[in-house]
């Protein structure tokens, strides 16, 4: 009789749950496969679009992720289970991880901000929390800088998101600023025209907008030129070295001086 019973229960908890298994199974199955084309139709839109490469990886997974968790809690649903109560469960284990991962979701989310709004990319000059490098590596939780002098800086997205930075590589062109000293009493007219030539026979220099030149201050030793040239933002630091080279040679080939700061010191004997 007993056994009866017990097959006559596993009959009904077939026949009242048997087609919700199926249907979640179904569900699960057809839902999966279409979360793979979903996601990989959103993949191939990233590569059309300019999103930087080390990115796209990231948020197919997360993309991904939250496609399955829906497809769970649907299945889930499906099967008859309480879903108000599972999810004020999920929601409170969410805040309680949330709470202790505070400044790990904060990177997480800076960098989502670096993702979308694109401040900069992998290959990027940029000078930040206080750290000038080229951006080696965009992570999700941190970015990478590599500095000239070749060390390795690891910043975290959330500070880096919410704070100031310069980014060199943004723009094509980048002006090139040098200060000029020549001696008072020399030629300014010919000094300038020393310049000119100088940045014309520098194939680098832009002809457009035209190189400035002009008298900026009258110091202490010296009467300071003020020069700037635009040029492509890749050649900025060859330019910028070179020019100092040529303006200092040639200046003394044509006479000019470039004064450097004296110190006049007078000795009085006294007769005792």
């Amino acid at each position: 009789m007993n056994t009866d019973k017990i097959l006559e229960q596993i009959i009904q908890i077939g026949v009242e749950y048997g087609p919700k298994l199926i249907g979640a199974i179904a569900v699960l199955i057809i839902g999966g496969w279409i979360i793979k084309v979903l996601v990989r139709a959103i993949g191939k839109m990233m590569d059309k679009s300019n999103l930087d490469a080390s990115l796209k990886p990231f948020l197919k997974s997360i993309i991904g992720m939250l496609l399955k968790v829906m497809l769970y809690i649907t299945a889930l649903g499906m099967l008859g289970v309480e879903m108000t109560s599972f999810i004020a469960i999920l929601g409170a284990a969410g805040l309680a991880v949330g709470l202790a991962l505070s400044g790990t979701l904060q990177n997480f989310a800076g960098g989502v901000m670096i993702l979308v709004f694109k401040p900069f990319k992998v290959g990027d000059l940029i000078d930040a929390q206080s750290y000038l490098g080229v951006v080696k590596e965009i992570q999700i939780f941190n970015t990478i800088l590599t500095t000239p002098d070749n060390k390795t800086i690891i910043i975290p997205n959330g500070g880096l998101s919410t704070s100031s930075l310069t980014n060199y590589s943004k723009e094509e062109k980048r002006r090139v600023d040098w200060t000029v000293g020549i001696a008072y009493g020399d030629d300014v007219d010919k000094a300038r025209a020393v310049i000119k030539r100088l940045a014309d026979e520098d194939s680098r220099i832009l002809k457009d907008p035209e190189i400035f030149i002009a008298v900026s201050e009258l110091a202490d030793s010296s009467v300071n030129l003020a020069v700037r040239a635009w040029i492509n933002a890749p050649d900025y630091w060859g330019v910028f070295f070179d020019f100092n080279e040529k303006v200092y040679k040639t200046f003394a080939q044509e006479g000019l001086n470039i004064p450097f700061p004296q110190m006049d010191v007078h000795v009085h004997k006294n007769d005792l």
